[in-house]
């Protein structure tokens, strides 16, 4: 995370604030599959980490995003002990703010007025965010919830099959709501961040 002007930490504080409220609202608004006894729902609630991490990057989308993991424990807490707890919430949320890896290429295209590829970004970013979050989900699902698998089944394809049938629509739907949003909503955001760091250079 690079060092920021007051303005420039003030607006971050802010912003993260409306992504974290966001997130609450989206994650209310959800489907659970009844295969989903152990928690994990379908809805839009990645999207408002996505499009912080591809303002600010994977640091402060990671922190945005363990921010929102811990929000969503206080909604549906399923909790075993603290390392599931760890895994399933906080950490699985964060690992969402990882999108944020593809923030210069989408930049690079908002800047050249390339709407079609920045929208494919947001896409790919959308659905690496939700691989990076299924990357904790499966080992807590192996070691934690490997007891809820139907009999004679491997505990890892339980993890695999139980985690995908949550994370895969909701990638899929998040990242086809950001590919239309985000190269509209990105480019008046990041414009403002410029002219307030410019301001704030001046003043220095």
């Amino acid at each position: 995370m690079a060092a920021q002007s007051t303005s420039d930490r003030i607006h971050t504080i802010a912003e993260a604030g409306l992504c974290i409220a966001l997130f609450a609202v989206l994650q209310y608004l959800n489907i659970r599959l009844p295969i989903n006894i152990a928690g994990g729902t379908i809805s839009l609630s990645m999207i408002p980490i996505v499009l912080f991490a591809l303002l600010y990057g994977p640091g402060w989308g990671m922190v945005v995003g363990a921010l929102c993991g811990l929000i969503d424990l206080m909604l549906e807490p399923f909790i075993v002990n603290v390392v599931q707890m760890f895994l399933d919430y906080p950490l699985a949320f964060a690992a969402v703010g990882l999108a944020g890896i593809v923030a210069p290429l989408i930049r690079q295209a908002l800047a050249q007025g390339k709407k079609v590829p920045a929208a494919a970004f947001a896409l790919i970013a959308t659905l690496l965010g939700a691989s990076f979050r299924f990357i904790p989900a499966f080992i807590s699902g192996v070691i934690f919830w490997g007891s809820n698998a139907p009999k004679g089944q491997s505990i890892y394809l339980y993890s695999v099959v139980y985690n995908l049938s949550y994370l895969a629509p909701a990638g899929f739907i998040c990242g086809a709501v950001l590919a239309i949003v985000a190269p509209i909503v990105l480019p008046p955001l990041s414009r403002r961040h410029k002219i307030s760091s410019n301001v704030e250079a001046t003043h220095d």
